[in-house]
């Protein structure tokens, strides 16, 4: 309840221009604090320190660069539910040190259902994704099941979280 009453009262702290910052970053982290100042009608000054505002509470976590996977020969995207055979903390606390070790793994999960994990794996071929499951995932301890799907095509990504 405190947490959630805190980012309430966080929330209401960025105002509308916060959440037009935070939109255009979203979009193109590249544009420049005088592109985004004229885009807004403030100085540059007001956006720098509103920008750096948001940095410093965490509101932007980071800048990447996000890159095309399939131009780099990493034409396979599997999502992969993995059930552990012990739900101890310890168990979950080493089954994501050790996940977090793959660099096949873009993104992982920890959810509720008949899984307990949920990852995005990315790789070049089904050949990698099979070494991958057979010498590297379920080597892993106390993985009890793994169920995939493959992407066949990709619908939509994107990282934004538009803010109204």
């Amino acid at each position: 309840m405190v947490l959630y009453l805190f980012f309430k009262y966080f929330y209401r702290m960025i105002d509308q221009i916060d959440k037009t910052i935070l939109n255009q970053l979203q979009l193109d982290s590249r544009i420049t604090t005088r592109e985004l100042a004229d885009k807004l009608g403030l100085s540059t000054t007001a956006i720098f320190e509103r920008t750096k505002k948001l940095e410093k509470n965490g509101l932007i976590k980071d800048y990447v660069a996000l890159v095309d996977a399939s131009k780099l020969n990493y034409n396979l995207t599997a999502f992969t539910h993995v059930r552990l055979d012990i739900h101890s903390k310890e168990m979950i606390e080493a089954f994501t040190q050790k996940i977090s070790s793959f660099d096949e793994v873009t993104e992982c999960y920890h959810t509720t259902g008949e899984s307990d994990f949920l990852l995005k794996i990315v790789v070049a071929d089904m050949n990698e994704y099979y070494r991958f499951v057979m010498d590297q995932l379920t080597q892993t301890k106390d993985v009890a099941h793994v169920n995939t799907s493959f992407v066949l095509n990709e619908i939509k990504h994107t990282t934004a979280l538009i803010l109204t």
